[in-house]
């Protein structure tokens, strides 16, 4: 199963640049990474990135983060994954700009 996390571009920039990252601000104030589901991706776009230009969408493969990815109830009940590592390039499957058109974010197809 795929998971997903959006990045500002300089958020994705400073990942490639090192090859990990402790995530977003709100990652770090957390404590672990926030991912969704692909059908909490665009509830988590329009929530947390309303108007967000210049964004990426990153996949990963769930199954192969082990036990340091937990599925924790948040937003309206529902469990998210929540990764407690840092996150390595190699753990990503692909990353595609995620374009605001019209107000909203356009997710790839595939996703739909």
């Amino acid at each position: 199963m795929l998971i997903y996390k959006i990045f500002r571009t300089d958020e994705w920039a400073s990942f490639e640049a090192s090859g990990e990252t402790k995530g977003a601000p709100i990652d770090l104030a957390d404590g672990y990474i926030h991912f969704s589901t692909a059908e909490q991706a665009a509830e988590t776009a329009a929530k947390h990135f309303a108007g967000a230009q210049d964004l990426w969408l990153l996949a990963l493969e769930a199954a192969p983060l082990g036990d340091a990815l937990k599925w924790e109830v948040s937003r309206g009940g529902a469990e998210f994954p929540h990764l407690y590592r840092d996150m390595v390039m190699s753990d990503i499957v692909w990353a595609k700009p995620l374009p605001l058109v019209n107000g909203s974010h356009q997710f790839p197809a595939e996703m739909i």
